[in-house]
Parts: structure tokens; C-alpha cells; sequence
């Protein structure tokens, strides 16, 4: 059985630019339609950078106006985006680490990071997840970084049902081989098809390693990008297995 094309938006985003930042998505979101993508998913805290100490004074509410040029070409593409957002939240005096899910029909959604790395409690809030997402068929769960590092999550969203467990995150040099392991790992043991985004170029002091990658259901990589940069991992899985491409975008 096919399933739609995913697509991983490996970004370089300005740090706390937001409006140069909303520019960058939709030249992602227009090559990804142009691609055939149903769905869309951005790193942690793509539209801000991560930047914590500017988390507060960058934090938008879920409806915010900020993000309805992406929602039109959400709409326009007929697909699914996640892009990530620091969220202000009601009953929280401090943001959540936010996904925000802008639908094809033209409604939102969100999905905080239930699982925050030491010393994020000092600008963020814990989040409460979100619902499964469904692209055409295909069920979808959301992780946001430090998610992913809790056993407890990827195996919940094996137990609700999840094909794909879809991570947004900012994964360093340093880092990578030990959280790809445990991705690698969620995959083959629960049996989903992992895909990560990660960042494309430095942000909040951290030097991102790009590598954005799919794991198919038995822990085997079967696509990442090349490098860092802007660049669309694009996955699809085909009755034979899964193919991914690594695709450059133009800018």
C-alpha cells in the first residue's frame, strides 16, 4: 500500500527573524506542492529559531496572523504543515514549545512538547502533546525534540495507532549519533516509520547537524539529507518499501 509524500523541511533560519523566517517556510511549502507532498513537517521552533531567551517576547497565540500565509498555502497546496512556533498558551505564564498543525481545509491545530531538555523550564512550560494527525490515510504522531528521549512517548503513539512518528527537532554534531540511535531505535522496536527534521544551519548557540532522516519500520535509514542547509528530505512509502530523496531547495 502507497502512503502520500512526506516531506522533511531541514531549515537555516534566522535567529528570531520572524518575518524572514515565514518567507523561508512558504519557499519550502511551494516546493514541497510542487513535489507532490501531503505532508510537511519543520524542526523545533522553526519559525523563531531556537532561542529561548526570546522565546517570550516571540511567542504568538495559536490563532496569530503571523501564520496565515502559511495556512493559505497550506490550503492552496491541499497539505498538511507543522511548523514550529513558541506558543502562548492560556493558564501559562510562560510559552509552550509549540507545533502548530495548519490543515488543508484551512483550520489549525497544536502540539506542545510534552518533555522539556534542563534548564527550557527556565523560558518554556511543559506541553500536553496532541492528537494523531491523519494525511490521507496515514496516521501521524507528532514529537517535538526531547519527546523522542522518553520511551514512554513513541510507544504511546505506537498503542494509538501511529504509522509515522514524525520528529521536530535540533539535534547537534555532538549529539546526533546518540539520539539517531534511539530513533532508529523507536522504529524497529515499535515497528513505525521514524522521520526527523532537524535544522539546517546554527541556532540559540548550537550547531545543528542537518542529516534529516527516514528509518523504516524495521530501524533501516533509507534516506537522509546530504548535509546541512535548506533542504527537503522527501519520503513516500511504495508497496515494495519505502524511497526517499534529498532534494535541495533553491532559494
Amino acid at each position: 500500500m502507497s502512503s502520500p509524500v512526506l516531506v522533511a523541511a531541514q531549515c537555516a533560519v534566522q535567529a528570531g527573524d520572524l518575518s524572514a523566517n515565514l518567507v523561508l517556510h512558504l519557499a519550502f511549502m511551494r516546493r514541497a506542492a510542487e513535489l507532490g507532498a501531503r505532508l510537511i513537517v519543520f524542526p523545533e521552533l522553526s519559525l523563531s529559531g531556537y532561542e529561548p531567551a526570546l522565546a517570550s517576547a516571540l511567542a504568538q497565540h495559536a490563532d496569530s496572523p503571523l501564520l496565515e500565509p502559511l495556512c493559505a498555502q497550506a490550503l492552496a497546496a491541499g497539505m498538511t504543515a507543522v511548523v514550529g512556533l513558541p506558543l502562548r498558551v492560556p493558564g501559562h505564564d510562560k510559552p509552550q514549545i509549540g507545533a502548530c498543525i495548519l490543515r488543508p481545509d484551512g483550520s489549525r491545530a497544536i502540539y506542545t512538547k510534552q518533555y522539556l531538555h534542563a534548564g527550557e523550564e527556565r523560558f518554556f512550560s511543559v506541553g500536553q502533546g496532541g492528537e494523531l494527525l491523519v494525511v490521507e490515510g496515514t496516521s501521524v504522531a507528532l514529537s517535538v525534540c526531547a519527546d523522542f528521549a522518553h520511551a514512554e512517548h513513541p510507544a504511546g503513539a505506537a498503542k494509538r495507532g501511529a504509522q509515522v512518528y514524525a520528529a521536530s527537532v535540533l539535534i547537534g554534531e555532538g549529539g546526533y549519533p546518540h539520539d539517531s540511535s534511539l530513533l532508529q531505535g523507536h522504529a524497529q522496536h515499535h515497528g513505525l516509520a521514524v522521520l526527523m527534521a532537524n535544522h539546517g544551519g546554527p541556532t540559540g548557540g548550537w550547531v545543528a547537524a542537518g542529516r534529516s532522516a527516514l528509518w523504516d519500520e524495521q530501524g533501516r535509514c533509507i534516506a537522509s539529507t546530504a548535509a546541512v542547509g535548506n533542504r527537503l528530505l522527501v519520503v513516500s512509502r511504495q508497496p515494495d518499501g519505502w524511497l526517499g530523496s534529498d532534494i535541495a531547495l533553491s532559494t
